[in-house]
């Protein structure tokens, strides 16, 4: 790799190809697990422990959702991110990210050496 090498068109728009893959996939998850964190009326009739592997089952799928929505939000912000110059360049010593670590840690700003 050499310093300050810019991504070309190509990489450019398979990075951005990804990005929107992923987000088709990250809004069907993100909608899921909507529902499975709706609220479990107290009405249904499910029995004292049903109900409490319903309430830990509600937690988990929470937690994936938080998960799944901050995903999105990066991948947005590195989409944006596409605007500018120095975008996929390592800001501390100028080389370039792999596109696989940006797609993986879509805030990545660094490369693995400069941000270990």
């Amino acid at each position: 790799m050499e310093k300050d090498s810019h991504w070309t068109n190509e990489e450019l728009a398979e990075f951005k190809s990804r990005v929107l893959r992923k987000l088709e996939v990250l809004d069907e998850r993100i909608e899921e697990y909507r529902e499975l964190t709706k609220p479990i009326p107290p009405e249904n009739a499910i029995g004292r422990v049903s109900r409490m592997d319903a309430i830990n089952n509600r937690s988990i799928n929470e937690a994936a959702l938080r998960t799944a929505e901050k995903q999105k939000q990066d991948l947005l912000r590195a989409l944006d991110r596409l605007k500018d110059e120095k975008f996929g360049l390592c800001h501390a010593c100028g080389m370039r990210i792999p596109l696989g670590r940006i797609l993986l840690v879509p805030g990545a700003t660094r490369c693995v050496q400069c941000a270990g």
